[in-house]
């Protein structure tokens, strides 16, 4: 499998590598920002007040809570860098969203 995708990596040319790397980019995107709007409406409130209202403690620690914050910050975390990798990508001019 391996030399496959490295036979089928040299054959394609920069405009094709790039064009790959940004559909990537962009379906990591949309998943991360799926999950950030499905936490955002189970606890009616966006990251950032979920973090500064400390919702964590105020429900008890539970590990059901816990685990939410932690999947919802990497979601939070991956928008930004990939946000941050698509703009370079296109060489800093435009912004996906």
């Amino acid at each position: 499998m391996q030399a496959v995708l490295k036979k089928q990596i040299k054959e394609m040319n920069d405009d094709e590598l790039k064009e790959a790397l940004r559909r990537d980019y962009v379906r990591r995107l949309a998943r991360y920002r799926m999950t950030d709007v499905f936490y955002a409406k189970k606890y009616g409130m966006d990251f950032v007040s979920f973090e500064k209202d400390n919702i964590v403690v105020k429900r008890g620690r539970a590990f059901e809570v816990e685990s939410d914050a932690q999947e919802w910050e990497l979601a939070i975390d991956g928008i930004v860098t990939v946000e941050k990798k698509l703009k370079e990508l296109s060489g800093g001019n435009q912004r996906h969203r």
